[in-house]
């Protein structure tokens, strides 16, 4: 054998062993894609479902509940919001003490009471959850204009069924969370798969176009494989986001590589000034006062009561009317209404800022509706991936198990399927 022609069948070889090296990569990573889709798909399939549902929430909720929330702007001054707070109290009843409020500098919005009650020792969402309700008052003339009970919404049920399966969050979130780390990987072996051994005008137009006309088998494989390819950033930054939620972790991770420490500022907590014969929570209405004046930018002020004698007042003042990682904390003394603490988001550093921001982008609050419209489109196009790819499993399995129809009679009795 000559020198060329045996550096020839070398290079074949090595060829033809790459090659073989690359089919059984392929043909791994095809079993775990597989695998790992049948044994998370239901839960993929509920939670993308209840995303998408919830994508809109505040949409919803402002046409559902449009009496309640919105109010005809008056000239007169607001009533002080420790009035307002004695008539939210009495319509919630004592027994269900208010935890927050919420305020509005839009004219036209009614004011938010909560009363929220969880029992942590129960399994399911409704166990869980003693009470969680909401009261909503006329800021100019105290009238209590309707009342929510998020404890039923079918809006906030979607959400824990989003959060944890209606489950309680120690038992149902890990189940998300796990489940989510096995969509990461199937996204990631989705790619894999998805890109072309080779590229020409064919696979260019496999690889990126729906072939609607089609049978339904070939339809609905171009619907996992090139609607799945389209959606895979999106997807991965919802996943991704889903993820800093489910385990502590991943924040962590996050908030170290963002910040580049792992270590993260300690949270400032003051303490009011007892003043004797005082009553606590007096400076409440002064506290709010100082709040707007202080951020004149906001679009909406939290409100947290102090719950002790030496417990603060805390505010935190909203920019947008939607999205919570743009704001100010604020602490006031009880008594006073004085202003002991506050911190911007200017003087987060980068890891607080991307993980107070990661609920903003999970929903897409962060791009505005464009977001909302983006998050949804592609939470639906994740929804429809379990069961597009659940399609094409089961029509392989049934092509698998299909019967020889004939025997070629002219080879030596070697039998040869006909399809």
């Amino acid at each position: 054998m000559s020198k060329v022609q045996h550096h020839t069948e070398q290079k074949r070889r090595f060829l033809s062993a790459r090659k073989h090296r690359q089919s059984w990569l392929r043909w791994l990573i095809g079993e775990l894609h597989l695998w790992l889709g049948l044994a998370s798909g239901i839960v993929v399939l509920i939670v993308c479902v209840s995303g998408c549902i919830f994508c809109f929430q505040t949409e919803i909720s402002n046409v559902v509940y449009r009496k309640a929330f919105f109010v005809t702007p008056q000239q007169t001054a607001t009533i002080p919001l420790s009035v307002l707070r004695e008539k939210a109290q009495h319509a919630l009843g004592a027994a269900k003490p208010i935890e927050g409020i919420t305020t509005y500098r839009e004219p036209d919005k009614a004011w938010e009471f909560m009363a929220y009650k969880e029992n942590d020792s129960a399994v399911t969402y409704f166990g869980g959850l003693q009470y969680y309700e909401s009261v909503f008052v006329n800021p100019y003339t105290g009238q209590i204009t309707g009342r929510r009970d998020y404890k039923y919404d079918f809006l906030f049920i979607m959400k824990y069924v989003h959060w944890s399966l209606l489950l309680n969050t120690k038992y149902g979130q890990p189940i998300v969370g796990y489940s989510t780390l096995i969509f990461v990987i199937l996204l990631i072996t989705g790619l894999v798969l998805w890109w072309p051994r080779k590229w020409n005008k064919s696979t260019r137009e496999r690889s990126f176009k729906i072939k609607f006309s089609a049978k339904f088998k070939r339809l609905n494989y171009d619907l996992h494989n090139v609607l799945g390819f389209y959606s895979l950033l999106i997807a991965l930054v919802l996943a991704l986001t889903g993820m800093v939620f489910a385990f502590q972790w991943f924040n962590n991770v996050v908030y170290a590589v963002a910040a580049g420490t792992t270590k993260a500022p300690e949270y400032v907590t003051k303490q009011s000034a007892i003043v004797p014969g005082v009553a606590e929570n007096s400076g409440l209405d002064k506290a709010l006062q100082n709040a707007f004046a202080l951020a004149p930018d906001a679009r909406r002020i939290g409100i947290g009561a102090a719950e002790a004698k030496e417990g603060v007042i805390y505010a935190y003042a909203y920019k947008d009317k939607e999205n919570y990682y743009d704001r100010d904390d604020l602490q006031f003394d009880q008594y006073t209404g004085k202003l002991l603490y506050r911190r911007n988001r200017r003087e987060r550093n980068a890891g607080e800022k991307l993980t107070e921001m990661n609920y903003d982008i999970h929903v897409g609050v962060v791009g505005g509706l464009a977001g909302k419209i983006i998050a949804f489109i592609a939470c639906l196009i994740c929804a429809s991936l379990p069961v597009t790819g659940f399609l094409v499993w089961w029509h392989k399995r049934k092509k698998t198990k299909k019967p020889a129809k004939a025997l070629d009679k002219t080879t030596s009795g070697t039998p040869a399927i006909v399809e």
